[in-house]
């Protein structure tokens, strides 16, 4: 599948976003291992607990069976909408520091990889922790090591 193509998928998602409070529509798709899976948020009246597309669409594909994302893109008509710093976690957890992310909106398009946008992810025991320690893309929380 092609980067156009899972942006398309993305562009279709946002008209089923859920927002009624913000009226900011957003759609994802995850590129994976299984396939594509698309999402788009869904708002809640107590902002908290509303989901973004990213999750909505990594959770679905999880849900499938997947493991491995290999690309997201993300659309929205009403902003250029960088994943937040949940998703890009969320994301960090199934990806790579080299997982393209496709942004477009408002006439505008980015294609960015996951290092770019969360150059410290916060390290976890989820498949990608050993490369990230290779690599020094880990975080130890600020903690001096004894000697």
């Amino acid at each position: 599948m092609l980067l156009e193509d899972l942006l398309l998928m993305a562009r279709e998602a946002s008209r089923r976003a859920y927002a009624p409070y913000s009226g900011i529509r957003v759609g994802a798709a995850v590129l994976t291992e299984k396939g594509a899976f698309p999402g788009a948020n869904v708002e809640n009246a107590s902002y908290g607990l509303t989901v973004c597309a990213e999750r909505v669409a990594v959770f679905k594909a999880i849900y499938a069976g997947a493991r491995e994302i290999r690309a997201v893109a993300v659309y929205s008509d009403d902003v250029f909408p960088l994943p937040c710093g949940a998703c890009l976690q969320v994301i960090s957890e199934f990806g790579s520091p080299e997982t393209t992310i496709l942004v477009a909106g408002r006439g505008l398009s980015r294609t960015f990889t996951l290092r770019e946008l969360l150059p410290h992810p916060f390290p976890g025991e989820g498949p990608d922790q050993e490369a990230q320690e290779e690599q020094g893309d880990g975080v130890d929380g600020g903690r001096e090591e004894e000697g």
